[in-house]
């Protein structure tokens, strides 16, 4: 019998069918298998639970016999109230054990903070006495700032500490605050910071005056000719007798002595050297300074006069020469001259001025 494409012969549709038939069947086989497994499970499920049922229901007498000739008293209980009984009872252990061991955990805890708080306790008393004299301390203070501006003509505006309070931080145990909520140091506190603030201006003008003031006296001669403010004056200023005749004349500077040659001399003002020059019956070997304000200064005596030259311009404490003995002198020493324009004064008015201690001597 001939077969076209895509027509089935009917040994194949038989084929077919056989296979199907053997699936069908497996898959009967299956499902029937595994309805037996758990039907076999929930019976021996229930079989366990019954038993263990009839296992716990089971009563048992106990029997209590006193040494006394009073009744014998008779407990019936279940098994199921027996175990259910030491259940209970091994749990209710267990919570007083760990309760005890949780208690001593949380006493050892409590009695370590304890001892924190304690400290802390401490260093606050000791921060409340610290800041107490802080406060004490800033109050004085601010009344010496405040007499410093007044008598330099400057004022302040701001809140000020009140005098006839002290501050007391034990008050914060006992939250006892201002009317504001705030505690009475953070007041004073406050206070304070509003003074200071209030008076920054005033130390501004202050600084400015100083500076100023410092400028001044860098420009006037006024420190120690000598570096390190060493020696002594031999011969001062105006009449004394003249060393070489013993007659009186006038002495137009200081003579300043160490005992010694070669000591630095330092310039006593800013200024610019005008004139290094060699006088051989007078000052020697000399250097002549000019400052601000129409002060000149004279060095003479000196060992050389190397150290500087005409035009050089020299601060307050530059070393411009050494102590010599050249010129018409009688030992090593420095005499020194301070003029105002075309007037000679004493030196030493202008030594005294930043409170040096001048030595004086023969």
């Amino acid at each position: 019998m001939l077969k076209l494409d895509g027509e089935i012969t009917d040994i194949e549709r038989g084929y077919c069918l056989t296979q199907l038939h053997d699936y069908k069947r497996l898959e009967n086989s299956v499902i029937k298998k595994v309805r037996c497994f758990f039907l076999g499970a929930a019976q021996g499920v229930a079989v366990f639970f019954s038993t263990l049922f009839r296992i716990m229901g089971s009563r048992y007498t106990i029997v209590l016999v006193p040494h006394s000739e009073k009744n014998v008293r008779n407990i019936r209980v279940s098994l199921f109230s027996m175990v259910f009984t030491v259940i209970a009872l091994a749990a209710f252990l267990s919570t007083v054990v760990w309760s005890v061991s949780s208690y001593g955990e949380y006493r050892s805890e409590l009695t370590v903070k304890d001892s924190r708080l304690k400290d802390t306790e401490a260093s606050l008393d000791q921060l409340r006495d610290e800041l107490t004299d802080f406060l004490r301390e800033a109050r004085s203070f601010e009344a010496t700032l405040s007499g410093v501006f007044s008598s330099l003509g400057l004022k302040t505006q701001g809140q000020t500490l009140n005098p006839g309070y002290s501050g007391d931080l034990s008050a914060f145990f006992d939250t006892q605050e201002t009317a504001q909520g705030r505690l009475r140091e953070a007041d004073d506190l406050n206070n304070l910071a509003g003074f200071f603030a209030s008076a920054q201006g005033s130390i501004q003008e202050i600084e400015n005056l100083l500076e100023r003031q410092g400028s001044l006296l860098t420009e006037i001669p006024n420190i120690w000719p000598i570096r390190g403010g060493i020696g002594h004056i031999s011969q001062s200023f105006g009449e004394n007798p003249n060393p070489f005749t013993g007659e009186n004349y006038i002495h137009r500077g200081i003579d300043l002595s160490t005992y010694r040659q070669g000591d630095p001399v330092v310039a006593t003002a800013d200024g610019q050297v005008v004139s290094v020059a060699w006088d051989a019956v007078g000052f020697g070997n000399y250097v002549i300074i000019r400052h601000k304000h129409g002060f000149y200064t004279r060095y003479g005596h000196l060992q050389s006069t190397a150290r500087v030259k005409i035009g050089q311009q020299v601060e307050q404490g530059d070393v411009i020469g050494h102590i010599g003995n050249t010129g018409r002198s009688t030992g090593p020493h420095l005499h020194y001259e301070v003029h105002i324009g075309s007037d000679i004064v004493d030196p030493d008015k202008f030594l005294n001025i930043r409170g040096k201690n001048v030595k004086r001597g023969g």
